[in-house]
Parts: structure tokens; C-alpha cells; sequence
């Protein structure tokens, strides 16, 4: 397996530093199109391109002190170079790797994990298991769990989930937009990630509708507005699963306008809906285990499908893992009619108090913590801080998605 990897990361060395100037490029041209954006430059709302434009009001959220809930830290588990979705031995264990999305991992969640536990079940030892074979999921977040229920749902009966927590994981806190964003993957692997991002589409709007019987919750499908095609990465499922995007102008009601393109087919997941469903699913069906371990050899079955996020640069001596700091506030005594859509624009890089890379951008998704008000609805982020730790919480970027958020909506 270790063989395996070296060649995977030799061929993701190769593709990276085109596929990092290109991301560069768009991210420089972005955050310039942000920064005219939030100078009310009138060229961009004057543009062709939006002259016949429909206009659709949206009425902003409450921003001031006493409308802003729960501030969370998150920190994602990304994988320089790509996500390792791989099968192999370690120490005389087959071992299915299905980790280092990012802030994708609901985006690609389903399908990444139909994806791994195909592979596993087609390699060669993994031929062999019968249905009742003892199978280790390690990792409780969103991964872990949907393949849990992938494996369940091929059959097999033995299925044991070992996590070192299953309560407030990223994949909890997490926003929710169904868009393969904050992760790092080589052009080589594009293909391959569209098709899960498609299939992980398929999945919710599946729930989204209606037509899954094991999850009739936590799936809606609404409007989701970006300031260009480009950003959303969502092209690729146009035409096979979502339809074209439209230009838009959203009107605020209090003099801004904003151009934008609008995937009226969005995916909203949300996220502690769904991790509570999954869970729920999944307690009669298969074992849960709070445990925190450091080596496969803790585990007693010889059969593992490691989800174990960031737990991987330890358990597979990975050092491409990275945790990638992202800032949420949760929104309090909303309107929910107000916010059922989705928006995502990117803004400037700078530098953090600690003086690590930011990336920071702007969205808001109406997402509802359980146990609370109907009217605590609405989250907003985010923050891309490569390597940050809660050693380096950067609290000053809670300020700045604050201001940046008003500028956007012109409450300002």
C-alpha cells in the first residue's frame, strides 16, 4: 500500500503546480471581481451580460450583535494533492482509505463512500468476504458514517464504528452547500471527483424529494447564488444532473444590487439534521466505539475503512493531511422565509493575527442546530486558514466575516 501512495503522490506532484496556477489565477481574479464588488463599482451592474438579467429581492438577515448566535471554530481535513480514496495492506490488514476532502466532505460524502467500499469489496482479499466478515469503520464525522451505511447496504452484517468523539465533529458544524469547495486535488483526479460529486448529488436529491426511505429529512433543494460559474465548481453536473445556471441580479432592498449566476437546483444539506439521521439509522445496525486510537493494530478485525480525517497523518503516517481552519457564526431570531437560499462569494487573501494565509470568503445557508428555536436559523462563514490549530484561533477573522458580510448586503 505504502508503494501504492508513493507513486499516487509522485503523479499528484506532477499535476500540482499547473493545477495551483490555475487555482491562483481564478482565486486572484475572484477576489479582484470582490473587491469591485464591494466598492459599488457601477461598470459590473451596468455589464451586458446582466442587462436582461431577473431581478429577485432577498431580503438580508439581521447582522447586528444581538441577531448573532454561536461562533465556531472548525478545522477541515484537507489532503494536499488529493483525497485518499485507495485500497491496500498495512501490517497484514486490508485497508480502505476514503479521507482529505476538505470542506467537501458532504459534498462528495455518498458518493466517496460508494466509490471506496467498491473498491475494497473488488480488490483481491476484499473478493474473498463473506457478508458476516467483521469490518472497522474508523472516523464518526459524515465519511465514516456514510460508509457505514454504504457497507450495510452491500450486505454486510458486521460493522463496527470507532471514533475518538461523535458529538460536535467539523462535519456537524459544517454549512451544508453541496459544491466541491476548500479542497486540493490534482487535475488528474478530476474525473474521477466530478463523478462522486455527481452521484453524491443524485444522493440528496433523492432525500430531497422524497424518494429515500431511510433519510426522509435533512435535504432541501433550493437556490444557490455565486459570483461566477467558475467559482461554484459545479459545472461538470450541468447537463447530467442540475440545469444551467442563470444570471440574476439580487436586489437588497436597500439600494445594493449584486450580478450573480444562480443553480436554481442547488443542494442544501443540513448538516446536524443529517448527522443525527445517520446516526439514528445506523445505532441498531451497527456498533459504535468512543475510542481514540494511533495504529491499526489496536483493531482486532483484519478488514478497516479509514475516515479518520485529520487521525490519518498518524494512523497512515500521511503527511500531506493539513486541517484548514474555518470560522461559522450561527444566526439567531431569524426569518426562515428570509434565507432559503444559499450564497457564496469569495473575497480577498490576507494574513491572520498569527500571521498564517487567509482565504476569506462570504456565505450564508439556512442551517438549524438541533434543539433549537426554528427561528436560530442561518449560519455564516468562512475562513480558509491552511495549518491553523486552536493554538492560533484566530479570533479577529469573526469581526471581519461580520464587516465583510454587511458590505456584501450594503448594511453599511
Amino acid at each position: 500500500m505504502q508503494k501504492e501512495q508513493q507513486d499516487n503522490a509522485a503523479n499528484a506532484d506532477q499535476l500540482r503546480t499547473a493545477d495551483l496556477r490555475r487555482r491562483d489565477f481564478i482565486a486572484t481574479v475572484s477576489a479582484s471581481a470582490s473587491m469591485l464588488w464591494l466598492s459599488g463599482c457601477s461598470k459590473w451592474f451596468g455589464s451586458s451580460s446582466n442587462a436582461t438579467a431577473e431581478v429577485r429581492s432577498i431580503t438580508p438577515p439581521r447582522l447586528d450583535s444581538a441577531y448573532l448566535g454561536e461562533r465556531i471554530f472548525c478545522y477541515r481535513p484537507m489532503r494536499r494533492g488529493a483525497p485518499n480514496l485507495s485500497v491496500g495492506e498495512v501490517d497484514g490488514k486490508l485497508v480502505a482509505c476514503n479521507y482529505g476532502h476538505g470542506g467537501s466532505g458532504w459534498t462528495l460524502g455518498p458518493g466517496s463512500a460508494s466509490y471506496v467500499v467498491g473498491l475494497l469489496v473488488a480488490s483481491r482479499k476484499g473478493s474473498t468476504m463473506q457478508t458476516s466478515t467483521p469490518i472497522t469503520v474508523v472516523g464518526g464525522g459524515c465519511l465514516g458514517l456514510f460508509s457505514a451505511y454504504e457497507l450495510l447496504q452491500r450486505g454486510y452484517t458486521n460493522v463496527t464504528i470507532v471514533a475518538a468523539s461523535f458529538e460536535r465533529l467539523t462535519s456537524h458544524n459544517a454549512g451544508g452547500l453541496l459544491a466541491p469547495v476548500s479542497m486540493d486535488n490534482a487535475s488528474g483526479m478530476q474525473a474521477l471527483i466530478n463523478q462522486i460529486g455527481i452521484d453524491a448529488y443524485r444522493f440528496f436529491a433523492s432525500v430531497a424529494k422524497g424518494k429515500n426511505k431511510d433519510f426522509p429529512a435533512g435535504a432541501s433543494i433550493l437556490p444557490a447564488y455565486f459570483e461566477r460559474r467558475e467559482d461554484s465548481g459545479l459545472e461538470p453536473y450541468v447537463g447530467v444532473v442540475m440545469q444551467p445556471a442563470k444570471d440574476v441580479v439580487l436586489d437588497f432592498g436597500n439600494g445594493t444590487k449584486r450580478p450573480m449566476v444562480s443553480y436554481d437546483d442547488g443542494i442544501f444539506i443540513d448538516t446536524a439534521v443529517f448527522m443525527q439521521s445517520l446516526t439514528d439509522y445506523l445505532r441498531p445496525r451497527v456498533t459504535f466505539v468512543e475510542k481514540k486510537i494511533t495504529s491499526y493494530a489496536e483493531l482486532e478485525t483484519d478488514v478497516i475503512v479509514d475516515c479518520s480525517g485529520l487521525g490519518a497523518a498518524k494512523l497512515q503516517n500521511d503527511a500531506e493531511m493539513v486541517p484548514v481552519q474555518g470560522h461559522l457564526i450561527m444566526l439567531r431570531d431569524q426569518v426562515p422565509a428570509n434565507l432559503q437560499h444559499m450564497i457564496l462569494v469569495y473575497f480577498d487573501k490576507g494574513k491572520t493575527q498569527s500571521n498564517q494565509d487567509v482565504k476569506r470568503s462570504f456565505y450564508i445557508f439556512p442551517k438549524h442546530l438541533l434543539n433549537t428555536p426554528k427561528n436560530d436559523v442561518g449560519v455564516i462563514g468562512g475562513t480558509f486558514v491552511e495549518s491553523a490549530t486552536p493554538d492560533t484561533p484566530n479570533e479577529k477573522e469573526f469581526q471581519i466575516l461580520i464587516d465583510n458580510a454587511k458590505k456584501f448586503y450594503g448594511l453599511s
